[in-house]
């Protein structure tokens, strides 16, 4: 993926949680092998507080105990980064409000925005709760989101290709990344969005011939994959076609893989659909990191 020269920063944001903190690990690793910046970042939200509009509380000193609290986590979060990336270069920011907001306008500035999966600190759900579902489907920039354990630094990464432009944009997001990891890129090519098990029995078998399925399908994979590969032939590619069920099948990917690369709707999605299906189902349910790759800007 191309982006501004000037992109330079991985952007993490903390409130707390332990889902937060495995977000900065994660973080923290990506940019000291890119050598680029790791800036963590809190926003103050005082929503969640029960202060906001309380009486007999002075406003100044509510924000005084949320500034405290924020310049907290954001210490305890570079101690995280430092015990994973002992020479990463950080910068921290305190956000006074803005939310999710504020980091889709930092997408437009950062090569990657990177999210606790929920929210589970005193800020938790309110902040990063809904906070992944809102960046990823405006952000500018790939967004990640960190789910399950620590992931298995060998794992291959798995994509998921589709043929839309969105999915163009995931798959070369998918190669860097598994170039920059040495690890292999799984491809994952599902024929129809429609859920599992549709075409199952006889319906399937008078729909299409197994044998001539499998083999169109690898065909237009590959030519999907072919200038990437040339591009990163560093890359050992695994191809993998389904007939269909995409969610299903990149879940059950996740459960080996140490990071998804999906685009955020793809060929099935309605005009002006944000988030599709799948990338909004991988993000509340997959077992490793979700990256969510949206469509170029008009």
């Amino acid at each position: 993926m191309t982006l501004p020269e000037g992109n330079n920063q991985v952007v993490v944001g903390v409130d707390g949680s332990a889902a937060a903190t495995s977000a900065v690990r994660w973080a923290a690793a990506t940019a000291a092998a890119r050598e680029l910046v790791l800036r963590i970042v809190h926003v103050i939200d005082f929503s969640p507080t029960g202060y906001a509009g309380a009486p007999y509380v002075e406003s100044a000193k509510v924000f005084e105990w949320a500034e405290e609290d924020g310049r907290v986590m954001l210490s305890d979060a570079v101690a995280a980064a430092r015990a994973v990336a002992p020479d990463v270069r950080i910068e921290t920011t305190l956000v006074p409000a803005g939310g999710s907001h504020w980091f889709v306008e930092e997408s437009e500035r950062a090569r990657m925005i990177v999210l606790g999966a929920s929210g589970s600190g005193r800020l938790g759900q309110a902040l990063l709760g809904s906070t992944p579902i809102v960046v990823a489907s405006h952000g500018h920039c790939p967004v990640v989101v960190v789910r399950g354990d620590e992931p298995d630094p060998t794992a291959p990464v798995v994509v998921g290709v589709d043929g839309s432009p969105v999915s163009e944009r995931a798959v070369a997001a998918a190669f860097e990344e598994a170039s920059q990891r040495g690890v292999p890129l799984v491809a994952v090519h599902v024929w129809s969005d429609v859920k599992v098990g549709t075409f199952s029995g006889a319906d399937r078998a008078e729909l299409l011939d197994p044998r001539a399925f499998e083999d169109s399908e690898q065909v237009l994979l590959a030519e999907r994959l072919s200038g990437y590969c040339e591009r990163y032939p560093d890359v050992v590619v695994h191809r993998e076609v389904y007939l269909d069920g995409p969610r299903m099948h990149l879940q059950a990917w996740s459960e080996k893989a140490q990071l998804v690369v999906v685009g955020s709707r793809g060929r099935g999605g309605f005009t002006g659909l944000l988030l599709g299906s799948t990338s909004n189902g991988l993000i509340r349910e997959a077992h490793c990191p979700v990256m969510v790759v949206r469509p170029a800007k008009a």
